[in-house]
């Protein structure tokens, strides 16, 4: 049975069980714990812990997952892979453990013509908490199970929680018995390869309080509601039903496998080595494949990080296994058409992903060329110096900036008959996870105490948010936050984080930036400064107490500043309408992959291949200001996600959407995305969309910036009185200045020319006399000198001077500003004599500099020191 079917008889199953079937959620979650939607509940915390209403009683999906922590295991086991798919069907208040049993063990079991996966009951093992005395009866009702395939396990592998204080339960395992040929008998407490564990049943019914990971805390009692939350590995099924060994052999993975194997000549199960290789890139690939639908971009940070380092390790693994050509849009292509039936949008958005992955596989081939060339230098030194090790800090640098992976290192050292100091590598990698997780802890938080908050919105409820439809409301403080934590009062000059029941201010998100203003009471004004949703449906805003006094309770007058929100709906239109105008000129493949706006200014960036010309720039501007011109209605309609996507209206990749989506339109199909943002009423109030820049952001990412409304009118005007002041300097007509300014640019550089050829004629006259002049260095001639000009062109000039039997060294400095120059050469003579321009230059220069022993050169040395590195030269000479 195909993948795609075990996925559609799964939602079909359950939809005629009275379950609603949800759309996977896109893989960057916005959840600040997580960079990617890493387990099929992550969409449904917010329901399973009661923050929100959930809006059915039951549901069903298919989630995408990422887990990227066992990154480096994958392909060496069989049972890690970095994407995944997890079949579940939850429960929010409604059904619990009988049914949630009963469908587990009647969709396992049912036969296939039947709608089921057909599997043998008498293979079936379950696991159970040992203190769960009701789940081990119901299983011996409902399927009939002996209690020898009943087994019972602590708390470590059958009771679920978060990791926090909040809902917790027993779980229940079912798993199948592949046969005695992959393991030992006496089910999964014996072996978990034989036994393969296929769906967990999590009962969320109770409530735990503050402790360590998996034991150690305590139970509280019993939750006012309970939950199912369960999750069918898709993979694992797809393993079972088509009886292959592994995940890597199933109709989703093994094409990528078998095309990687047939590019690298080699053949899969022939070699072990090999074979980890190949699953590596099935694995990568299809992950890859899967983030880019997404709209996750590679990158050096987050979750473009975790992107790069899959897409490299897979470029890195095809060169392993010997094939160094381009690879990744052959072998994307092959991931697309296996997933395209159960994800029709990958096969949709390929232009758009194929072009990203080639641009980052470019990248990376130039940074195995850079990167080799740094590590041959590093290697060069440490022999040089007697060394048999590369330091740690070394290898960090090219895994840090150059991207180079530690096995890469460690491979071509040893090649060249060096170790790595793996210690100081590993230590210097914990110092940058601990910032990544010091970095991960502020995030998670948002820089309120989400301990503090959670109860203020179980006791009150979501905030009645009304930013859409006014810039006032009367409210309550139902919460103040200080820097100590939860405080009754904020004073004079004090800021604190403040909680209202209702507010008209926005809260930065979509890329749009947070509403300024005030909070006014009978004896309180305070200052607006930022607002934000650090938990689903609660808005906390951080003030500056200006005079009076803040207390929780007070009523209060919230205003946001009417010229702030005017600016940021003329910015987020503009933005829109820029996107547009930009898909209208380069073509659907220019989708905006993130944004920001603020009054006044706004940013977008998109996936695109080389710069943009100024004539390209011009036709996105005035296409933009077309729009404007016409004066494009601006339209809200709400419908369902399917309706949507339907009506062609575009999502952003990185937001999570309900039953219901806002759409905002700009002439109607010229410009539709899902947006919860603040618009204007016509397209003419945005006033005029100036660029101001065009910019790279990273290997195939381009930015646009440009200045909106009443800023946007005073980019032009500046740059009109530029213009004015030019053309008086001048002395020429508005439309003759860029001739006459290339004309002045060419004779600048005329004299330029000129100038360098004087100074090299007057250094090839010098040469002679410098040469004529040399010194007596243990029987080699020494010429050092500084030079104006090119102190490569000198050096030459003056080691071609010496007499050709004698061993010449020539060392010329150039001063440029701060910082000077150092070239060294020498002669055949001198090289059979055991001298080394490149050794000579990094002893002067502290390790830095290179090139070959006949002719190398560096920089970096202060201008002002570099008589004194000169005048060393004679001493470095006598002791070589």
């Amino acid at each position: 049975m195909r993948t795609a079917e075990i996925r559609r008889r799964f939602l079909d199953f359950f939809a005629e069980r009275g379950h609603t079937a949800v759309p996977s959620a896109p893989l960057p979650t916005p959840d600040p714990t997580l960079l990617f939607v890493n387990a099929g509940m992550v969409p449904f915390k917010p329901y399973l812990t009661g923050e929100v209403p959930a809006p059915w009683p039951r549901a069903t999906s298919v989630q995408k997952c990422v887990r990227t922590l066992d990154i480096e295991e994958v392909g060496r086991t069989t049972r890690h892979g970095s994407f995944f798919q997890m079949n579940g069907n939850f429960s929010l208040g409604d059904y619990f453990k009988e049914e949630a049993i009963a469908y587990a063990w009647e969709l396992s079991t049912a036969p296939v013509t039947g709608g089921g996966y057909g599997l043998d009951p008498d293979r079936i093992w379950v696991t159970v908490h040992h203190s769960d005395d009701e789940s081990r009866a119901l299983w011996r009702r409902i399927a009939d199970l002996p209690d020898e395939r009943i087994v019972a396990r602590g708390d470590e592998d059958n009771f679920w929680s978060m990791g926090v204080p909040g809902p917790c339960g027993p779980c229940s395992e079912l798993y199948y018995d592949r046969g005695p040929a992959l393991g030992r008998e006496g089910g999964p407490a014996v072996d978990e390869d034989r036994y393969m564990e296929f769906w967990n049943l999590v009962f969320m019914q109770y409530e735990r309080g503050e402790g360590p990971g998996k034991s150690g805390y305590p139970v509280l009692g019993e939750l006012p509601r309970r939950n199912i939350d369960t999750g069918m590995g898709l993979e694992r099924m797809a393993t079972l039903l088509q009886g292959v060994d592994n995940l890597y052999e199933t109709d989703e993975t093994r094409p990528v496998l078998d095309r990687a194997a047939a590019l690298a000549e080699v053949r899969y199960g022939a070699d072990a080595e090999a074979d980890v290789r190949l699953r590596v890139v099935a694995d990568h690939v299809r992950t890859a494949l899967m983030l880019l639908a997404d709209g996750t971009s590679p990158g050096n940070e987050g979750r473009g990080y975790v992107l790069r380092r899959i897409l490299r390790r897979a470029v890195r693994s095809m060169r392993q296994l010997g094939h160094a050509e381009p690879v990744l849009a052959d072998l994307l292509a092959v991931a697309r058409d296996a997933m395209a039936p159960s994800y029709p949008e990958v096969a949709e958005a390929y232009d758009r992903i194929a072009d990203r992955a080639a641009s980052e596989e470019d990248a990376f081939r130039a940074t195995l060329r850079q990167g080799t060339t740094v590590l041959d230098t590093a290697v060069a030194r440490v022999k040089a110096e007697g060394g048999r090790a590369l330091p740690g800090a070394q290898a960090f640098l090219l895994h840090d900036t150059y991207g180079f992976p530690i096995d890469l290192t460690l491979e071509m050292a040893a090649e060249q008959g060096l170790e790595i100091d793996r210690e100081g590598f590993t230590a210097l990698m914990r110092e940058q996870r601990e910032r990544a997780r010091a970095d991960a802890r502020a995030r998670k938080a948002g820089g309120t105490d989400l301990t503090v908050l959670r109860p203020v919105l179980d006791e009150h409820g979501p905030t009645d948010w009304r930013a859409w439809d006014t810039l006032t409301t009367d409210s309550r403080v139902l919460a103040i936050l200080g820097a100590a934590g939860s405080a009754a009062v904020a004073g004079e000059g004090d800021i604190a984080t403040v909680v209202l029941d209702r507010t008209p201010f926005y809260a930065e998100s979509g890329g749009q930036d947070s509403d300024a203003g005030r909070l006014s009471g009978a004896s309180v004004e305070a200052e607006v400064l930022d607002v934000q949703r650090p938990l689903p449906g609660l808005v906390v805003h951080q003030v500056r107490v200006l005079s009076g006094e803040l207390a929780t309770g007070d009523q209060v007058h919230a205003a946001v500043d009417p010229e702030w929100r005017l600016g940021a709906r003329q910015a987020h239109s503009g933005t829109h309408v820029l996107h547009a105008a930009l898909r209208q000129v380069l073509g659907p493949n220019a989708l905006q992959s993130g944004s920001y706006n603020r009054p006044g200014h706004l940013r977008l960036d998109f996936p695109w291949r080389g710069a943009l010309s100024s004539t390209v720039r011009g036709e996105i501007e005035e296409a933009a200001n077309q729009a404007l011109r016409r004066d494009l209605p601006v339209g809200v309609r709400w419908m369902t996600l399917p309706e949507a996507k339907e009506l062609g209206a575009l999502a952003l990749f990185d937001e999570t959407y309900g039953e219901k989506v806002r759409v905002v339109e700009i002439g109607g199909a010229w410009s539709r995305e899902l947006c919860g943002g603040t618009h204007v009423a016509h397209a003419s109030q945005i006033g005029t969309v100036a660029l101001t820049s065009e910019s790279s952001v990273g290997a195939g990412m381009r930015r646009l910036e440009a200045a909106v409304g009443v800023e946007g009118f005073g980019y032009l005007a500046r740059e009109r009185d530029l213009v004015s002041r030019i053309a008086e300097q001048l002395q020429a007509p508005r439309a003759e200045l860029p001739d006459r300014i290339a004309g002045l640019l060419e004779r600048l550089k005329s004299v330029d020319r000129e100038n360098q050829r004087l100074r090299e004629q007057a250094d090839r006259g010098r040469a002679g006399d410098l040469a004529a002049d040399a010194t007596d260095v243990d029987g080699t001639l020494l010429v050092t000198s500084t030079t104006d000009g090119d102190a490569r062109a000198l050096a030459i000039a003056v080691r071609d001077r010496l007499p050709a039997a004698r061993p010449g060294v020539v060392v010329v400095g150039s001063p440029a500003g701060e910082r000077a120059t150092l070239v060294a050469a020498v002669n055949g003579a001198a090289r059979s004599a055991g001298r080394d321009a490149s050794a000579l230059v990094k002893r002067l220069l502290g390790g830095r500099g290179g090139g070959s022993p006949e002719l190398a050169q560096g920089g970096g040395v202060p201008s002002e020191r570099l008589p004194d590195a000169l005048a060393s030269v004679p001493r470095l000479l006598s002791r070589a």
